[in-house]
């Protein structure tokens, strides 16, 4: 799997879990709306640390309890095919 697509498939699920919408997590983390659709849609494949931040922020979690998930936490650079 593409790594950035790690951190998208982790935001939709939080957002289902928690019921909120992408337009309202946009709001709740005071990222911009378009930024946030890019990074969900696959247009931004590196996004800031500042931007994940809000976004865990938004989700009442730290960035390192943001980012630790099974599926991050498993993969290998070695299969990233942009190195």
């Amino acid at each position: 799997m593409e790594y950035s697509k790690l951190y998208i498939n982790r935001i939709r699920a939080l957002c289902k879990k928690r019921g909120i919408a992408i337009n309202k997590l946009a709001t709740m983390s005071d990222v911009k709306q378009s930024t946030l659709d890019n990074i969900v849609r696959g247009l931004t494949k590196n996004p800031r640390v500042k931007t994940l931040h809000k976004i865990a922020l938004a989700f009442n979690m730290t960035l390192a309890e943001f980012l630790d998930f099974e599926e991050l936490n498993s993969y290998s650079f070695e299969d990233d095919e942009e190195n």
